[in-house]
């Protein structure tokens, strides 16, 4: 399966809700011969896009996180705070489903290993969470060439 089709998989609630690595065409946001995030809002997903290569700390990637999911005013900025709001999102509303693509972990994985094992446990949390609701999430961990011990590749 190509990653043209795994979208449309995922978008269709044909493959299981995850977290996933996913290889990515070389062209950022291009699946086939549409972005990534328009074929999802399209479904009726709500796409957040995580651009990880300034993000190589823990403090860097929840800022990240926080300008990408722009929780409510007081949400904090920890760990803890992050996996409370991806568990929440009722300020960013969903018909069909939640789709976090993160690029460029590696950059996260190379200077902070304890971080990102962290993002992972966070995101699990999230998906376990949402995983039985009418909107489920999934998270697709951008890979070229890299791979993180444990998430299984979709494509």
């Amino acid at each position: 399966m190509n990653a043209d089709q795994a979208l449309t998989e995922l978008l269709a609630g044909r493959l299981e809700p995850g977290v996933y690595q996913w290889r990515m065409p070389p062209v950022p946001g291009a699946v086939g011969d549409t972005n990534w995030m328009e074929r999802a809002e399209e479904a009726g997903w709500r796409g957040f896009y995580l651009d990880g290569r300034r993000a190589r700390t823990e403090e860097a990637f929840l800022r990240l996180c926080a300008g990408v999911f722009d929780p409510p005013e007081g949400a904090g900025a920890g760990w803890d705070d992050l996996g409370r709001y991806l568990r929440d999102l009722s300020w960013a509303p969903a018909k069909h489903g939640y789709m976090v693509l993160y690029e460029s972990w590696a950059e996260l994985a190379e200077t902070d290993p304890a971080s990102l094992r962290a993002v992972l446990d966070v995101f699990a949390a999230a998906v376990k969470t949402w995983r039985d609701t009418p909107t489920p999430m999934t998270v697709l961990m951008s890979s070229v060439g890299v791979e993180v011990a444990g998430v299984p590749r979709l494509v």
